[in-house]
């Protein structure tokens, strides 16, 4: 179960920081994204993203608080545990480009990276050049998430960020306490308090079958 909480208290004990980064072609929406989410703001003046850009914001699942960095650019897929490939439902090339940035990231990123596929500007339905379908099949195929999100109406931005936190946590949980049982002492160690950044080698990575396929 996870909630959303507030947009950070410093005197917050973090468990867990999970390195997020959003990819895909330029004025797909990443930065308005990650805008709502980490500040629940929308600038229609938004400039294109210069340099290297992240956002914090910290959430609570399962009773513990994580910590959610989330880059807004490529070429930061080192170390990340989640990613989000965006595109435009009303640009077709940016939906095209994106076999080529998933590639990116896998050759990049750790092998266990949890990825969903956001097709961003759902409330521009009437200019829509990508179906649905096309990106769901695509998806299936691929192993990811999937959700359309309206940064500009705050639709579904929460719940695309907390699917794959929330995916990672259960994953980098489950290693870690299949760890503890398995210590020679036969003492569980804690998981208070740990901050874990990359799951460990040879982790699976859950079948996406029941979440893939979630759209408007």
């Amino acid at each position: 179960m996870a909630s959303g909480g507030g947009y950070g208290d410093p005197s917050q004990k973090i468990d867990y920081v999970f390195k997020v980064v959003l990819i895909g072609d330029s004025a797909v929406g990443k930065s308005q994204i990650l805008a709502r989410f980490a500040r629940n703001e929308f600038n229609l003046d938004s400039k294109a993203t210069i340099g290297v850009e992240f956002q914090t914001r910290t959430l609570v699942i399962q009773h513990k608080s994580v910590k959610a960095q989330i880059w807004d650019t490529a070429g930061q897929e080192r170390g990340a545990v989640g990613a989000m490939l965006v595109y435009d439902i009303t640009k077709r090339q940016t939906f095209d480009h994106i076999p080529r940035w998933l590639e990116e990231l896998r050759s990049h990123a750790d092998k266990n990276i949890v990825i969903i596929l956001i097709g961003n500007k759902s409330d521009l339905e009437n200019q829509r050049v990508v179906p649905t379908e096309d990106a769901k099949e695509f998806a299936e195929k691929e192993g990811l998430f999937f959700l359309e999100t309206s940064a500009l109406e705050s639709t579904n931005v929460e719940t695309a960020f907390l699917t794959v936190l929330t995916e990672i946590f259960n994953i980098v949980n489950k290693k870690t306490l299949t760890g503890a049982e398995n210590q020679t002492n036969g003492n569980p160690a804690s998981l208070s308090g740990k901050k874990i950044i990359i799951p460990g080698p040879g982790q699976e990575i859950p079948a996406k079958s029941k979440m893939c396929c979630s759209s408007l």
